[in-house]
């Protein structure tokens, strides 16, 4: 008998995440590291977001994330998009999906924005070196 495993993934900047959705208690573990205990308290309290708008249905599912790359709330933007995707790939839902869209399109959607490049003339960007002449 094979078990439905569902694999989905979400970016934001450089951060990459890949989450896995299986049959389970409602465990949601973020590099191995429950979701309870997920550092700093603001990361955590995105990644929920996607999980309690999913109600029970999250209750149902085990969830393993893993995020590599960028920043912690780069890495915890990818992660709540790869745990929404997961949830809705696993229910085939649409009023789910919809739920999802109203309140933040960002947990199905990828964010595209990247950083810009750096320019030769500037420490930045944009920012360009001082010059003076006196």
């Amino acid at each position: 008998m094979t078990t439905k495993v569902i694999t989905s993934s979400g970016k934001k900047k450089t951060a990459i995440a890949r989450a896995t959705v299986k049959k389970g208690t409602g465990k949601v573990r973020i590099n191995k590291k429950p979701l309870e205990i997920f550092d700093p308290e603001f990361a955590k309290l995105k990644i929920t977001e996607a999980v309690m708008l999913a109600g029970e249905t999250a209750e149902s599912v085990d969830i393993d994330v893993i995020v590599k790359g960028g920043g912690i709330i780069g890495q915890a933007s990818a992660a709540r998009t790869a745990i929404a995707r997961g949830i809705v790939d696993w229910t085939n839902d649409t009023a789910l999906r919809d739920t999802y869209m109203a309140y933040d399109r960002n947990l199905l959607v990828n964010d595209s924005r990247q950083k810009e490049t750096k320019k030769f003339g500037g420490p930045g960007a944009r920012a360009k070196y001082q010059k003076s002449y006196r």
